[in-house]
């Protein structure tokens, strides 16, 4: 009877665990002989008790079962689908003979991530195959590639280089003083200095964590929504950014949303929710967007909200300029292209479509050659205008490997092989506290405000060799003087742009080996001087001697393995300031939050989820006031982990030994003291006091020790304070000793944290006793 019972648990147990099973192309099981060249595939989701159903998938097809991890046929990338298929491949035409293998990665609707085992099929003889797009090769005679500038070539309209301040990368840039806050947006934004980004978008916060930590809302409740709030950082990095640039072009995106709006972000309130952020944009800092990313960042987008809630409202509210682009999602291969075919009133609203990572992830040398999501031939020909919405997502420190060498050939390649006319980066700064999530990311790097130190990157001056020779809307491709040294690679490429109402022209060419070039220039472009400008490995953005063509051409030798820049314009040049030195984030550390306006961001603080905002007490003195009233809808929950409840970092990663100490007020739930905390996840040790007057002492998950405050009295101030020396760890509440104990030594930095209640804090003290 045991052995029975023991047997029907383990059949229960193997019942309750998450499964992919039944994998088919086609309704086959590896099978033979498909003549379809865009076959369909299908499978079975078996959930568990915490996700009874399917949340998410991804489809990988490879050339090998090795290959399945960067794949080199098609990867949808992960989407919120609950469906299990069919769902038809939307990849180059497959060929005659191929053997393909494929696998699907599932994410349960409450998380948890499942990855089948690899399956395969085999393609059989295929009738009139479809032809695949075969990329540009310049004409090469005795070694010398020949291009020819022609100023009749058609091509699409060049549209910008841009970046995406979101996810909380520029958190800790707001901190900054001048002269040092203003010299690194003069390098980001002004124009012919340094990066010159000629787009901006920025996330609307939602107060969830959107990567990097949380950004905060404009309207945090229903309420709220009848008078937004401006708030967070972003509404003024765009303002700063077109102090230096008139022409700069403004996009806004959500990755949150508030919890009022839950569970569809796709309503007529949360259209409202929308334009709400304009009319906050235009009220309290006079700008004008120019572009919505009416979708949620990386999930798609809702056709008849577009159509019937977002378009009607922007025209009535009197933004019928500001343009929808979308659907700003990492999955399906363009697929918003098969449904503009069908549906010319969905096609009128979205004026450019935009997907995420068009090359792929595989951050390497090799990146710039990965299949990732390349366009269709029936997007290239709708002739709407295709972007790059966010790309690359690297550390700008490096020059070689997925660096600053590996962008500007992405700049390239997007046009030469996509017809991709504007390609947005994440992220243009990296602002953000060392071992948070992404810390190295960014175009430049600025997460010192206390010491104004900052690090100029070789990718700001990569991408000033497109940004500084060429204007958005104002130069045009030249289509047969942009392709590929060598048909194997897109890492030796040259694209051609010419102004449309100049004889002005510019060349951006990447090289992977050594070459030579003879550049004719045909009648109607200039042929006076060539201006050079050059960037390798040990140099940047140095200027070369200048070229003057005779008979209309020149010849010019290129180095291996860098970007050079050819053009009949002037004025560019390599922006310099001197930079302090860094030092250490300043201990002994208080902060009592007078020194900014209520409503204001506290300094040095990085929300990880929720938000943090300065406020006034009853007796007028400033407080730290955590504002979000409820669990707001969570962006990427089916895939990611979650930080549970709002908190907020500052300090040093590298604090060891330390005392540190809080006073508090708990309107409701709880409130949190951590310390030797390492980053996004609530990783360290943390004290945590109810209003009731139980108390914790947690290590990540583990409650390590707890009790309740006898004749605790919730409704006044209190004061938390932890002391670590080694692993000796002591907890206190109101100077009486909780508990002291042994455990983990470690570091990191001071924790704030609450439940989703307005909690105070004041007094921050970080010391050494």
């Amino acid at each position: 009877m045991r052995i029975f019972i023991f047997f029907l648990m383990s059949i229960s147990t193997m019942v309750q665990a998450m499964e992919i099973k039944n994998l088919k192309c086609e309704g086959q099981t590896n099978p033979v002989g498909i003549t379809k060249t865009h076959p369909s595939f299908s499978w079975t989701f078996v959930g568990d008790k915490t996700s009874p159903e399917q949340g998410g998938f991804r489809i990988m097809m490879a050339t090998s079962i090795e290959k399945l991890k960067y794949p080199d046929i098609w990867d949808t990338g992960p989407t919120s689908n609950a469906g299990t298929g069919p769902y038809k491949y939307l990849g180059e035409p497959l060929k005659s003979g191929q053997k393909v293998y494929w696998m699907v990665t599932v994410w349960g609707n409450n998380r948890g991530v499942l990855h089948s085992e690899p399956s395969w099929f085999v393609m059989g003889d295929i009738k009139n195959p479809e032809k695949t797009f075969v990329p540009p090769v310049f004409e090469q005679k005795k070694g010398v590639v020949k291009i020819t500038l022609n100023p009749k070539d058609k091509g699409r309209v060049f549209e910008g280089i841009g970046g995406v301040s979101a996810g909380a990368s520029t958190d800790l840039l707001y901190d900054y003083k001048d002269p040092y806050r203003s010299q690194i947006l003069d390098l980001l934004f002004k124009p012919k200095f340094g990066a010159g980004f000629q787009h901006l978008k920025v996330e609307m916060g939602g107060g969830e964590n959107s990567t990097c930590g949380s950004e905060p809302s404009h309207a945090i409740t229903r309420e709220e929504l009848k008078n937004p709030v401006s708030r967070g950082y972003e509404f003024w990095l765009m303002r700063e950014a077109k102090n230096r640039n008139r022409d700069l072009i403004l996009e806004y995106l959500p990755w949150s949303f508030p919890g009022y709006l839950k569970p569809n972000i796709y309503t007529k309130e949360s259209a409202e929710y929308f334009v709400s952020f304009m009319d906050v944009a235009k009220r309290d800092w006079n700008l004008d967007i120019d572009w919505v990313a009416a979708a949620e960042n990386e999930n798609y987008t809702d056709r008849d909200w577009l159509v019937n809630e977002v378009r009607p409202l922007l025209d009535a509210r009197g933004y019928k300029k500001v343009k929808i682009q979308g659907p700003d999602d990492n999955s399906g291969d363009w697929q918003i292209f098969e449904a503009f075919e069908k549906d010319p009133e969905f096609d009128k609203v979205v004026e450019a479509s935009g997907y995420h990572y068009i090359t792929g992830r595989e951050f390497n040398e090799n990146m710039v050659d990965g299949r990732g999501r390349p366009t269709t031939d029936k997007a290239k020909a709708s002739g709407k205008p295709l972007w790059a919405s966010e790309d690359w997502s690297w550390t700008g420190k490096d020059w070689g490997g997925a660096g600053a060498l590996n962008l500007a050939r992405l700049y390239n390649k997007f046009y030469i092989r996509d017809k991709i006319t504007k390609t947005l980066i994440w992220a243009p700064i990296g602002s953000i506290y060392e071992s948070v999530t992404w810390d190295k990311a960014g175009a430049m790097k600025a997460n010192s405000p206390w010491s104004g130190y900052y690090e100029v990157w070789p990718t700001i001056w990569a991408t000033a060799h497109t940004t500084q020779f060429a204007e958005p809307n104002k130069w045009q491709y030249l289509d047969k003087a942009c392709g590929l040294f060598d048909a194997a690679t897109y890492k030796g490429s040259c694209v051609s742009l010419k102004e449309i109402n100049s004889d002005n022209w510019s060349m951006i060419i990447c090289t992977e080996k050594a070459e030579t070039l003879e550049v004719k220039i045909e009648k109607g472009l200039s042929d006076k001087t060539v201006t050079v400008w050059k960037s390798d490995e040990n140099n940047q953005f140095v200027q070369q001697k200048s070229i003057s063509p005779k008979n209309g051409k020149f010849v010019i030798n290129l180095d291996a393995k860098s970007i050079y820049s050819l053009t009949s314009t002037t004025g560019q040049q390599k922006g310099h300031y001197t930079i302090p030195n860094e030092t250490a984030f300043p201990f002994p550390y208080s902060e009592d939050y007078e020194d900014r306006k209520a409503g204001d961001l506290p300094k040095y603080h990085s929300d990880q989820t929720g938000s943090f905002e300065i406020a006034k007490k009853e007796d007028g003195t400033n407080c730290l006031k955590q504002i979000n009233p409820e669990q707001g809808y969570d962006w990427m929950r089916v895939y990611r982990q979650s930080n549970i409840k709002p908190n907020t970092l500052v300090g040093d990663i590298n604090w060891k030994d330390f005392t540190c100490s809080v006073d508090v007020f708990i309107d409701g739930g709880d409130v949190e003291l951590g310390g030797r905390v390492q980053g996004s996840y609530l990783k360290g040790h943390r004290l945590m006091l109810e209003k009731t007057g139980n108390w914790k002492l947690v290590f990540d998950k583990t409650i390590l020790a707890s009790g309740t405050i006898k004749n605790f009295d919730g409704s006044i101030w209190h004061h938390l304070k932890l002391s670590f020396k080694e692993k000796e760890i002591k907890a206190f509440v109101d100077g009486v000793l909780l508990t002291e104990l042994t455990h983990n030594t470690g570091n990191g930095y001071v924790l704030l944290g609450s439940s989703y209640n307005h909690n105070l804090f004041d007094n921050l003290k970080v010391f050494k006793e």
